[in-house]
């Protein structure tokens, strides 16, 4: 029994230390590293914000393997997926986007969303909507999910589909019809009627 005891006071101070210890402190690191990466992120510098964003900061590319299991080392993952997807290099974009562990509401839709951006601008329009209804299926988020039912009735149109991009741009009508995507919906409807 106390063996028993011993090995689960082991256990537990083991990932108490662990985690507060070891891993917060890395997390701290990175987020203060990761900084100067957002920045030139949020100022469209989406090569700098990859490997170079400022003397004495990481990019998101040694966020990712320097920080590795960090909360910041996951949210790196979706910084250089959206990076690539801009910088044209779609392979790489769908490596890093699918390393991306989302929570809450919003981050699975914008995860799958930009990996159907992603394999569409590949021309593999098929895994294309897979991702785009994973993306509107993922969450409860109103303006995502209508933007994301928008590419899919587009990417069926662009098929000659017109039946299912009508029943796509239908349901933005009926259920998100107060969204930016919902306000130009008619000429959509128009397009396959």
């Amino acid at each position: 029994i106390l063996g028993g005891v011993g090995a689960l006071v082991l256990i537990v101070g083991g990932w108490f230390a662990y985690s507060n210890l070891y891993q917060a402190p890395k997390q701290k690191e990175a987020v203060e590293q990761m900084y100067r990466a957002q920045l030139q992120f949020e100022r469209d510098s989406f090569a700098l914000a990859l490997t170079n964003p400022a003397p004495g900061f990481s990019g998101f590319l040694d966020i990712i393997d320097n920080y590795k299991g960090s909360a910041a080392a996951n949210a790196a993952n979706y910084y250089a997926g959206i990076c690539y997807l801009h910088l044209g290099e779609y392979s790489a974009a769908i490596d890093y986007l699918e390393s991306f562990k989302p929570d809450g509401d919003v981050l699975p839709i914008m995860k799958y969303g930009a990996l159907g951006d992603a394999w569409s601008e590949r021309g593999d329009f098929s895994k294309a909507m897979k991702n785009y209804q994973r993306a509107v299926g993922a969450g409860g988020n109103d303006f995502l999910a209508a933007y994301n039912l928008k590419k899919i009735g587009m990417l069926h149109e662009r098929d000659g589909n017109k039946a299912k991009a009508r029943q796509a741009y239908e349901q933005i009508q009926s259920e998100f019809p107060l969204t930016p995507a919902g306000s130009d919906i008619e000429k959509y409807l128009s397009r396959v009627q």
